[in-house]
């Protein structure tokens, strides 16, 4: 008996549409087959109920992406004006700290060589991508840290199982050439002069 290799695992949900659709469409008027086992019926519901899904997944996605761009400008925007207003409050303070400390602003620890590696990265957040196999990646920024190296595995994660990723000179990254619908792992490590963290 031939046996019939569907792959559905591997199919992104777009293919995977068009391959119910195709289905469909073949068993239709099909004398070889008079009495389709499930209903055509019931695998066009589903199919149409998946489209259906995958359409409200595409625009809350979408509008998530708006929405956090719109949120970095404004982000962006009052870092600009608390940027400026602590120049002006260093201009008229000069060295005096108490006068810096009294509009609501830290002063600034004198700065001392360190040896030390970076310390790790934390509070590292996956999220889809701009198109098929990609996640964004994001974390906490490390303080000292020149560049960030990114790993990643397949799952489940092993000791060994563990792959160069890329490398990024920001607390965020991209990674891209994953295949759609499998699951993988990513860590991150910060790297100063001293070293790398875990």
């Amino acid at each position: 008996m031939s046996k019939i290799r569907l792959n559905l695992s591997k199919l992104t949900i777009p293919q995977k549409l068009a391959k119910a659709q195709q289905i469909i469409t073949a068993l239709t008027g099909n004398a070889g087959f008079p009495t389709p086992s499930p209903t055509l019926s019931n695998i066009t519901s589903a199919m149409n109920e998946l489209k259906t899904a995958a359409d409200e997944v595409q625009a809350v996605t979408q509008t998530r992406k708006e929405k956090t761009s719109i949120q970095s400008q404004k982000k962006d925007n009052l870092d600009q004006l608390l940027t400026q207003s602590a120049a002006y409050v260093e201009s008229v303070a000069g060295d005096n700290e108490q006068l810096i400390l009294s509009a609501g602003m830290d002063v600034r620890a004198a700065s001392v060589a360190t040896t030390d590696p970076p310390g790790q990265p934390e509070g590292l957040t996956p999220s889809a991508g701009d198109h098929d196999g990609e996640i964004d990646l994001s974390w906490d920024t490390v303080s000292g840290a020149r560049s960030y190296v990114i790993e990643k595995s397949l799952d489940p994660g092993t000791p060994t199982s563990w792959s160069h990723g890329g490398v990024s000179t920001r607390s965020s990254f991209t990674a891209d050439g994953l295949t759609s619908g499998t699951r993988y792992w990513f860590r991150v490590a910060a790297v100063n002069n001293n070293g790398q963290s875990g």
